[in-house]
């Protein structure tokens, strides 16, 4: 009788990481699910040391008698630069031929199923991947916080506390956008919230963390915050456009996944449908509801 044989996946970004270990037949034996692991955020040595933590930690909640030698392949998707992580992956032994590859892959995957398409994926960070008609993986966007990740929990977060703040300050009138911002951050007055936001070294995640309340606002009819969601939604629509556009020219329609919290909620929604209709975006729109780790479970099922 054979030894059995095991199979790691890694879906690693900002906010966390998550571990599948998956048998021959593509049955999950373990899951973890650990902090975020990106070396754009962490710094390539706390990365390997995040990452390794929650290798260890699924092969201790898989029972598995000296696991080790009995993992044949890890597959990588995580976010941040691939240099790092071809760097991390050269020091990762003992569990199997470890290769790497981008975040998008689970998402396109869940969108398209292999087949050519897109996917518009939103939530910490955002990006677009494609896979074009001759099976070739392109992506786009993905430029982080800095330099644009429209769509994103953090993108949305500043464009709603740039509106409350206006509502705040008097120059619009007061809706439920700028009383949550105070509720948010537990200060009444605009200059008071300016300068704690400014002085606050983790301001990305507290305007990160905004997000959600805005999308709740967004859903019952604050006007400001349906604005703010649907300007957001609307640059990475561009992108996507811009993909569509260079990978699909003959103008057929082509399945396009939408992926991530900021997206996969009502008001995000319409959004999108206004989007497709009035730019005559030649898509079908497909909202994925199952997690990144299912694509990597299909994923590794292709091995």
């Amino acid at each position: 009788m054979a030894n059995p044989s095991y199979r790691i996946g890694v879906d690693g970004g900002g906010t966390k990481t998550e571990l599948l270990l998956v048998d021959s037949a593509g049955n999950i034996v373990a899951r973890h699910v650990g902090p975020g692991c990106n070396p754009s955020h962490l710094g390539a040595d706390q990365a390997r040391t995040v990452l390794l933590a929650a290798l260890e930690a699924l092969l201790t909640e898989s029972k598995i008698e000296n696991p080790k030698s009995k993992i044949s392949a890890t597959r990588l998707y995580v976010a941040g630069s691939a240099v790092t992580w071809r760097e991390i992956v050269a020091q990762l032994h003992d569990y199997g031929t470890v290769t790497h590859g981008p975040d998008s892959l689970p998402v396109l995957e869940l969108a398209t199923g292999g087949a050519p398409g897109l996917v518009l994926h939103a939530g910490t960070g955002s990006f677009v991947a494609a896979r074009a008609p001759d099976g070739s993986v392109h992506f786009a966007g993905g430029l982080g916080w800095r330099f644009g990740d429209p769509g994103s929990g953090y993108e949305l977060g500043r464009r709603a506390i740039a509106a409350a703040l206006m509502e705040l300050s008097g120059w619009s009138p007061a809706t439920g956008l700028g009383a949550a911002l105070q509720t948010h951050l537990g200060l009444a007055d605009a200059t008071a919230i300016k300068g704690a936001l400014y002085a606050d070294p983790e301001v990305n995640a507290r305007t990160a963390a905004f997000a959600p309340r805005v999308i709740e606002l967004a859903q019952n009819g604050c006007r400001p915050a349906q604005i703010a969601l649907a300007s957001s939604v609307g640059e990475l629509v561009a992108q996507g456009r811009l993909v569509t556009e260079k990978l699909f020219p003959g103008g057929q329609e082509i399945t396009c996944g939408v992926s991530g919290a900021v997206l996969n909620n009502p008001a995000a929604h319409a959004a999108l449908q206004a989007f497709v209709a009035s730019n005559a975006w030649p898509v079908k729109l497909h909202f994925i509801t199952d997690p990144p780790s299912a694509g990597v479970r299909r994923l590794l099922l292709r091995d």
